[in-house]
């Protein structure tokens, strides 16, 4: 391993990437000579991966949080300390977010031995223009492997043991078979790990189509067991599945598509993924009993937002079982199932066609999802409670809803379509 400075070639890898100072949102200038840009910013410019928002980690010799302050009020950004005894601060632009660190040890290279993987150990000085990487590893980003630092760097932080996976599923890398060892050995150790930052690795590798595979090696090595210890092979298999099933439609029915991969309408922060396919890809990873897959989902700290999507799929997905015999269920039976499934029935479709229901069954209710004002997936109320109470003369009451519902479901077969109807069809069953 050779510790100088070694020069490259800035038109490869610098170009419009995080490598080049013209597209970070503050001036190099303010930056002092010892500043290092490190990490994944790095790595994904050497890799050409190209992102629309900037996500910067540098590291300084001294007075971090002091410099991220200058910065960020001299260009009017965000600023927060994040952590005030390791000296770390951010400063948020409206296209970048920036952190800034105090660096670990009395030099860069003490620095960079620290961190997890290889190809996350190099450095970059926007000064001399020159990279940092005295644990080669750009050899292993040319090989597309991902190596460990050390062991012991991944047991001070065993977040790092699932992470290797998730990095793995998005860069498309293999992992190092001695790296993988250690990571089997140290499984045991991600269950002292705070839930939220689990799920948080759980979900970028749910959100990715390779990350199916990569989530099936990692139970393989032991590492899902601690959190998700009820989980199958059948389970992890099923995931390939979905991912498969949601790539074929985005061929054939793009707006489906288009539906399985938007966001549910959560307030999120960056980094939290939510989608329909990734609440169907995690409704798989948890126990058949709905009050068990609650308790799962709980202990992961999922929001209860995420929680109630996930299990009304999982709610519809057990209604739409039940009569998997028939070829087209009845409009009274399909209300229901909406009214069940709600928003999530995208998802719901997308179960049943993995446990190989017929399209001829699936696809109609799709379209039928897909349609705004239709009748029976999103039925419109003809008559109010208020309606009742002042059109019949009746009493307020638990009465009154039980005929409203009884009014959706006689919409959805047909039997009344407007609010004269509806009152002569309550009338005649009081």
């Amino acid at each position: 391993m050779n510790p100088t400075l070694s020069p490259i070639s800035l038109a490869v890898a610098t170009e419009q990437s995080a490598l080049s100072p013209q597209t970070w949102p503050f001036s190099v200038s303010l930056l002092p000579q010892q500043a290092y840009l490190v990490g994944g910013s790095v790595r994904d410019a050497l890799l050409r991966r190209q992102a629309d928002y900037l996500d910067l980690d540098f590291v300084l010799p001294e007075r971090a949080i002091a410099t991220a302050q200058a910065i960020a009020k001299q260009y009017g950004a965000g600023f927060v300390v994040l952590d005030p005894d390791h000296q770390i601060a951010r400063a948020v632009f409206p296209n970048a977010t920036v952190d800034f660190a105090q660096q670990v040890g009395p030099t860069i290279y003490s620095d960079l031995h620290r961190r997890d993987f290889t190809i996350n150990a190099i450095a970059y000085s926007p000064h001399s223009e020159t990279l940092l990487d005295p644990l080669d590893g750009c050899a292993d980003l040319a090989r597309k492997t991902l190596c460990m630092v050390a062991a012991e760097n991944l047991k001070d932080d065993p977040l790092r043991l699932l992470r290797a996976y998730r990095q793995s599923a998005q860069l498309g890398f293999r992992l190092d078979p001695a790296t993988q060892q250690i990571i089997r050995s140290l499984a045991p150790a991600l269950g002292g790990m705070a839930a939220e930052r689990v799920r948080g690795e759980l979900d970028c590798l749910l959100s990715l189509a390779e990350g199916s595979a990569l989530l099936g090696l990692a139970w393989q090595d032991g590492i899902l067991q601690t959190w998700l210890p009820e989980v199958e092979v059948d389970q992890l298999e099923r995931l390939a599945t979905l991912d498969q099933l949601a790539a074929q439609y985005h061929e054939r029915w793009p707006a489906y598509s288009h539906l399985l991969h938007s966001w549910v309408k959560e307030q999120t922060t960056p980094g939290l993924h939510r989608s329909w396919l990734k609440a169907a890809k995690l409704s798989q990873l948890l126990p058949a009993d709905l009050v068990a897959a609650e308790a799962t989902l709980v202990r992961l700290k999922y929001s209860r937002a995420e929680q109630q999507v996930v299990l009304s799929m999982l709610k519809g997905w057990h209604f739409l079982r039940q009569h998997q015999g028939e070829k087209l269920l009845p409009p009274g039976q399909q209300y229901q199932l909406f009214k069940i499934a709600g928003a999530a029935f995208g998802g719901v479709a997308l179960l049943g066609l993995a446990y190989g229901l017929p399209e001829g069954l699936i696809l109609p209710l799709v379209e039928r999802h897909l349609t705004p004002d239709d009748p029976v997936a999103h039925p419109q109320p003809l008559i109010t409670g208020k309606d009742l109470v002042q059109g019949l003369a009746l009493k307020p009451g638990p009465k009154i809803g039980e005929l409203l519902e009884a009014v959706h479901l006689a919409q959805a077969e047909g039997l009344v379509t407007s609010r004269a109807d509806a009152l002569a069809w309550v009338k005649q069953r009081l």
